[in-house]
């Protein structure tokens, strides 16, 4: 506000006070328009002029927010507010600590582009990044601001931090911990003490977290509950840091008292829904075992699950455990509140943009009027996400009554196709151009499709395949594939063509069966050696394949939990020239421990092997043959195989490979992963001792805007002369 203003205003109006208001005018107005304006003065023309109101109006333009002066004039009846507006924040900086992460700057200091710039805003920003870098261990942060004023009038702020020191832990005291070990305590924290090479990772480096150190109190009395001990007290932490170096004693003290065994487990119904002895069945408590709380959490939450199921969407599961302090046993009591039962009212679908309502719709096994069910709920969600077609999926239930809600189904949609045009150049067979389009959800159906072309002055290869999961939103599915691929080798020239077409049924809701019929032209000509793993003519392949598929994973691309497994059977010689029988089997086991460790961990485990059996015609090409991406990695694809006296690759007739893997995050906000693995493979003509090669490394898997990207950097562990091998491959389009 201007100085000496008032006095002026105060006299001008009393002088004016029984004037007529001939027009209001606002000069200077930006942000809020001329109506709201004077709906805030509460004055308009032909009213008298009002020192009062005129007053309160300054006051609530001021509230606004939105300026940085005001003042009245009046002339021959003609009352005029001027404003000066705060400038608008054009960009938001920062330098220093959080430089990295400044896609989440908005979210972080409460300002953006585009806000009108406030002082104390600005001096609430430096405040949260104090407040945040403390949480994280770093003491004295300092923070300044550069404002830069620009033509147009608005502003850039850059805020400059000195994220200051890290409090290092140099010593944890335990005082009257027996029990455990302090390895077993500082298993369960998060403020550990600092190791020797802390400095390395692996180890610990001994940095304050203040923002877990009041939850670390919690996890060491949970410890303690985890092994009976029902009397164990832990003190509030006790920090005591020296600013000069700044290092720090931690110290928690502990009265452990003695392990509680369970004497009995009781439960009781508010209303009598399910026979108590059924749900006595699995319980992971049981009597006479030492008292765990992790297992009572487990065992409310399956009594929650097998009540819910029955349609009581509101159960309330209630523990409480009677101490005798004398003996130390436990009574563990279990009262359960069933309320109502619930039904589906209506089923929501939101933030599909591209993909079909229907699609959406019938991956859920709950429908308006149907009774309510936990499993189905969950199940739902996990069918969803083994689509592929979500980044991330949430069912919500909203409460509509006491026996109706509705399910709130939100997706985030992810890219389900790919576009690649690529190429290269080989000695052999010169420019190699290659191209493919691919989506696993066209125009939203659900329906997946593949159409690719490899071609080089020596091959040609073409291939298209459609498959659709569910015909009619039925629960039968149908894929149909061609192909027809040209390669002129060194010793021979290959024309391979043909087709398939398969029917399948979804059995149960993890469980799907199909079978498919083949038909294939294989040519072999201009063949430079006698050899009867390589015989010139033409031969036809006529196959039919069953296959089973079970699949009970909560996500398409990187799963955190569940089983997927397959087995299929082909038999070929229902007419044509190939004759073989060939068994093979594939298994992910995927388990995410973020909920035991508090850390997004997943191990996984793979596994593939099969076995042919030769009925009077078996091609090479329709041999085992592994090493690459999916079986062995350090080794180039396809390359590990029995050869004939020619040192050429023959294949194999029985194989088995398998891969332990564990995925940690990398750039979270990218949405990529590091994984480790070592692979292990055997593979042989007569027996799986006659080829057994293993490798390890690392991979990088990214769900990038192109869609998923694995990049392995891999080294063979036992590879043999000859073997071929290789350092790098990458993949796109695979499920990890």
């Amino acid at each position: 506000m201007k100085k000496g203003f008032w006095p002026l205003l105060i006299s001008a109006l009393i002088s004016l006070h029984a004037k007529e208001i001939k027009e209001i005018r606002f000069e200077g107005l930006v942000h809020l328009s001329p109506t709201i304006a004077e709906e805030t003065v509460g004055l308009h023309a032909g009213s008298r002029l009002d020192i009062e109101k005129i007053d309160k109006a300054i006051k609530k333009f001021f509230e606004l927010g939105y300026f940085k002066d005001i003042w009245v004039t009046e002339k021959d009846g003609v009352v005029t507010f001027h404003f000066v507006e705060k400038p608008v924040i054009s960009k938001v900086d920062i330098t220093g600590y959080l430089e990295s992460k400044k896609k989440e700057l908005p979210e972080i200091l409460g300002i953006k582009k585009g806000d009108i710039f406030d002082e104390e805003k600005i001096e609430e920003a430096k405040a949260k990044i104090v407040q945040r870098a403390t949480q994280e261990g770093y003491f004295d942060t300092v923070v300044e601001t550069e404002i830069k004023n620009l033509p147009n009038g608005s502003v850039e702020v850059d805020f400059i931090v000195n994220k200051g020191e890290n409090i290092i832990i140099k010593n944890l005291n335990l005082c009257g911990a027996k029990a455990f070990d302090k390895d077993e305590i500082e298993e369960v924290i998060a403020n550990r003490e600092r190791d020797f090479l802390g400095w390395m990772w692996g180890f610990d480096d001994g940095e304050v977290k203040l923002d877990q150190l009041e939850y670390d109190r919690a996890r060491i009395k949970d410890l303690y509950m985890r092994e009976g001990f029902l009397d164990a007290k832990v003190s509030n932490p006790f920090l005591r840091v020296d600013f000069d170096n700044y290092e720090a004693k931690l110290t928690y003290h502990i009265f452990e008292g003695k392990p509680y065994r369970v004497a009995d487990i009781k439960i009781f119904m508010t209303k009598q829904v399910i026979d108590p002895k059924e749900l006595g069945k699995d319980l992971k408590l049981q009597k006479g075992k030492i008292f765990n709380i992790e297992k009572l959490r487990k065992d409310m939450q399956k009594i929650k699950e097998k009540i819910a199921d029955l349609g009581y969407a509101y159960v309330r599961v209630i523990p409480d455990f009677k101490k005798n302090e004398k003996d130390h046993t436990a009574v563990v009591e279990f009262t359960i509140v069933p309320g109502k039962k619930v039904y589906i009212r209506d089923v929501i679908i939101s933030g599909n943009q591209r993909t079909l309502d229907r699609v959406i719709r019938r991956e859920i096994y709950l429908a308006p009027g149907d009774l309510y069910s936990l499993t189905d709920l969950r199940d739902s969600k996990n069918a969803l996400r083994r689509t592929g077609f979500f980044q991330d999926v949430t069912i919500e239930e909203r409460r509509v009554s006491e026996d109706q809600i509705d399910l709130l189904v939100k997706v985030k949609e992810m890219p389900t196709g790919n576009i690649m045009i690529g190429g290269g150049y080989g000695s052999y067979e010169g420019v190699i151009v290659n191209a493919s389009i691919s989506d696993r959800n066209i125009f939203g159906s659900g329906i997946n499709t593949t159409l690719s072309v490899d071609n080089s002055r020596r091959s040609l290869r073409f291939n298209l395949g459609i498959y659709n999961p569910r015909i009619y939103d039925s629960d039968y599915s149908l894929s149909l594939n061609l192909y027809n691929t040209t390669y002129e080798s060194y010793d021979y020239t290959q024309k391979r063509y043909g087709a398939s077409v398969g029917v399948g049924k979804q059995l149960t809701r993890h469980l799907r069966g199909s079978i498919t019929y083949k038909y294939e032209v294989n040519e072999l000509s201009d063949v430079t050696f006698d050899s009867i793993y390589f015989p010139e003519g033409r031969f036809i392949k006529s196959s039919i394949m069953p296959t089973l598929y079970w699949d009970n994973t909560d996500d398409y691309y990187v799963p955190r939990e569940g089983m997927a497994a397959s087995y299929s059977l082909e038999y070929a010689g229902i007419g044509g020239d190939d004759k073989y029988l060939k068994n093979f089997a594939r298994f992910a086991y995927y388990y995410g421990l973020e909920d035991i460790i508090d850390y997004d961990l997943i191990l996984r485990y793979k596994a593939r092997g099969g076995f042919i059996s030769d009925l009077g015609y078996l091609p090479v090409n329709e041999k085992f043959y592994i090493g690459g991406i999916r079986s062995v990695r350090g080794y180039s694809s396809g390359s590990l195989s029995p050869k004939d006296d020619q040192d050429r690759l023959i294949g194999g007739k029985v194989t088995f490979s398998n891969s332990i893997e564990a995925s940690i995050p990398l750039i979270e906000s990218a949405r990529m992963r590091l994984t480790f693995f070592y692979d292990y493979g055997m593979i042989g003509e007569n027996s799986l001792s006659e080829i057994q090669r293993s490798g390890a490394g690392v991979a990088i898997e990214w769900l990038s805007p192109m869609g998923p990207i694995q990049l392995i950097f891999a080294s063979p562990l036992d590879n043999e002369p000859g073997d071929r091998t290789s350092s790098f491959e990458f993949s796109m389009g695979t499920k990890f």
